[in-house]
């Protein structure tokens, strides 16, 4: 991989990290690594801090097609999308210079809101209420209506994504080989007047939902993209879908989807 010599490095400044970071500026440089300060001129885009950071760093640098991404935990931290600490950058390194290196390949979801406004996500995508009063939406799949949620909010959620917020809501985690995406609910309403499927559902990556959410009061519901926020106001509807981009990262042998699901739950 010796065409893969541009590294950009995503952080968020905090006490005693700067040293750290000189000391793996200089071990990449004396690796024949040139360390770039815009991502766009970079084809290694590495991330410090964990799975926050990481998702971070996609977001910001464009969720390039073209590039590598790979994560770096601090001392006590752990994540899900990090192979890497910072006590073993130099195996980073040595990996992709002179390895046959593994890359995963994680799925992103699309999202298109009110036909206008284009969102990707690699974690997932969350619709919730923002006032004491349960968001309405009419849930489209494949433009066929499927139900009417009544409750907190829904969660669209990416294999790789199905560990974080989906797996608090008693989602399923996913394997990520699996082409696909979830919907999970949040504290949905059923009774004998209201009634949801009240549980999470897989679909294929070639079906679309849409939800339609109506305008009852919630004028300005909360739409969570990967950890970051957003309030947009009149939403109508979000049309989901599984995107055709991929967000490739560099594997550890002996290190799979499922290995570190086990350290982080088991």
């Amino acid at each position: 991989m010796s065409d893969r010599k541009n590294i950009f490095f995503y952080y968020l400044n905090s006490d005693g990290l700067k040293n750290k970071l000189d000391a793996l500026y200089q071990l990449a440089e004396s690796n024949g690594f040139t360390i770039v300060s815009d991502s766009d001129n970079a084809n290694i885009i590495v991330s410090i801090g964990g799975d926050g950071a990481f998702l971070q760093a996609v977001r910001k640098t464009g969720f390039r097609q073209d590039c590598l991404y790979t994560g770096i935990t601090r001392s006590g931290e752990s994540g899900l999308y990090c192979d890497f600490n910072l006590d073993n950058f130099d195996e980073m390194l040595d990996t992709i210079l002179h390895e046959e290196m593994e890359v995963r390949r994680f799925p992103v979801i699309h999202a298109d809101v009110n036909g206008e406004t284009n969102f990707y996500c690699l974690n997932e995508i969350s619709v919730r209420s923002t006032i004491i009063k349960s968001i309405v939406m009419d849930v489209f799949i494949d433009d066929i209506h499927f139900e009417t949620f009544r409750g907190d909010g829904l969660i669209v959620a990416t294999p790789t994504g199905s560990t974080g917020y989906n797996k608090s809501t008693n989602g399923a985690v996913i394997d990520p080989r699996i082409p696909c995406f979830q919907v999970s609910e949040l504290a949905s309403i059923n009774n004998n007047r209201y009634r949801t499927l009240g549980s999470s559902f897989v679909l294929h990556n070639d079906r679309k939902l849409q939800l339609s959410v109506q305008q009852d009061g919630n004028d300005y519901p909360i739409i969570g993209l990967d950890n970051e926020a957003y309030s947009i106001r009149n939403i109508k509807d979000v049309t989901v879908t599984l995107s055709d981009k991929v967000i490739k990262t560099v594997k550890l042998k002996n290190n799979s989807y499922w290995d570190r699901v086990k350290r982080t739950f088991l």
